[in-house]
């Protein structure tokens, strides 16, 4: 073998060698192309499916919700309130003077005409002093009888000088201090005679006796410890109502209104309003009302509770808003409405007349408020949401 040949086969053997490390080289370079693009495929992932959960989260956090505006419910209307009825005059009666009770002629329910005796008093000790006061009376009139022809006779004297001045004066003053003593005899016997005029307790008006107090032979005192009767006229009846501030300006003198009683279920009462307290009541916010209803007949009793339904005519009529936009919560009755920022901000609010589907709201919105209808129970003071629809409102007008 020649040395051509030994070279020969020199580079023959090492050319599978060169060849399995390219190989190798290009195997490696290989998997490494693998494994980066996985890393690279893995984190693109990871960041898509972030980016999806993090759309999906603003998607959930913002809740889609249609809003409603506030309109005027209607230039005129009617509103229900309490009141209380009462007799148009009604008065206790007491004795003016003292003794004992020696028959009353009147009891409960009895219609009884002004001046008519309802009691007679016996007064013993006042008949007593009056006949002692009459004689004092006589009594002054003698003594000014006998001071006249006293000074009289004393005057004459002093013509022919048979009396000094001194002694005339005496008399003549001595008549005038007389006088004086009758005049207060006389206005001792008018007080007694007054006092002994109150034995007959009278009616001071025309009415019914709802209260009889005393019986037969009962103590009577002077002034107001004992009552004797009460009375009440009954022919008109006052009805007090407190209404509102926000229909105050509404309500003057001649809104007619109604008058409803449970116990004539299918019948009214027409009355009107006569005068209001003209101040807002500060503790209720109220205006005190006060209507007359004719009681001809005596059917409606004094006492009684009522029903008042007011025909108005609004002089800037309230916000009506649907009745399924409130929230019922522990702080009241409130509202969710949409700020600016798209964000919910909860308000308080005063209700007024219910109208069917809407409700009236007397305080706490304006007109301009966007209101969420059908809020959420969950919805809170800032919560993101996203307004998907402007709702009519009807205004309610009547």
């Amino acid at each position: 073998m020649g040395h051509d040949d030994i070279k020969d086969y020199g580079v023959t053997e090492g050319a599978p060698e060169r060849r399995g490390r390219s190989s190798r080289v290009i195997v490696f370079v290989v998997v490494v192309l693998v494994f980066v693009g996985l890393a690279l495929w893995g984190i693109e992932s990871r960041r898509s499916v972030r980016a999806s959960l993090n759309s999906s989260g603003k998607s959930a956090a913002t809740t889609p919700v249609a809003v409603v505006h506030a309109l005027p419910s209607g230039s005129s209307g009617e509103i229900l309130l309490p009141g209380n009825i009462q007799a148009y005059l009604e008065t206790p009666i007491y004795a003016r003077t003292n003794g004992y009770l020696k028959k009353w002629y009147f009891d409960i329910g009895a219609h009884v005409k002004e001046g008519q005796l309802l009691a007679e008093i016996e007064t013993p000790e006042i008949d007593q002093e009056l006949r002692q006061s009459e004689a004092a009376e006589l009594q002054a009139q003698a003594n000014l009888d006998l001071a006249k022809s006293t000074a009289d006779r004393w005057v004459e004297l002093l013509k022919s000088d048979g009396v000094s001045q001194q002694e005339v004066d005496q008399n003549v003053s001595a008549y005038k201090a007389r006088q004086a003593d009758l005049q207060a005899a006389r206005a001792n016997v008018d007080r007694l005679k007054d006092l002994q005029s109150f034995k007959k307790v009278t009616a001071p008006f025309s009415g019914i006796v709802t209260t009889r107090s005393v019986d037969v032979g009962a103590l009577i005192q002077n002034g107001n410890s004992a009552q004797l009767f009460r009375m009440a006229q009954t022919n008109v009846l006052r009805i007090y109502v407190s209404v509102p501030q926000a229909y105050s300006r509404s309500m003057v003198a001649g809104v007619p209104a109604d008058l409803e009683i449970p116990e004539f279920p299918h019948r009214t009462f027409p009355g009107k309003v006569v005068r209001t307290a003209g101040a807002i009541d500060p503790t209720s916010r109220t205006l005190l009302t006060e209507v007359q209803v004719p009681n001809p007949t005596g059917e409606l009793l004094p006492g009684s509770y009522a029903t008042v339904n007011f025909h108005l005519k609004f002089v800037e009529p309230p916000l009506a808003i649907p009745s399924n936009t409130l929230i019922f919560r522990a702080q009241g009755t409130q509202v969710a409405v949409v700020t600016q920022k798209g964000t919910v901000h909860l308000k308080s609010v005063t209700l007024g007349r219910d109208l069917g589907t809407s409700m009236e709201i007397l305080s706490g919105i304006d007109s301009d408020d966007s209101i969420i209808l059908n809020p959420p129970d969950s919805i809170g003071e800032g919560d993101v949401v996203n307004v998907t629809q402007n709702a009519p409102a009807d205004s309610n007008s009547k």
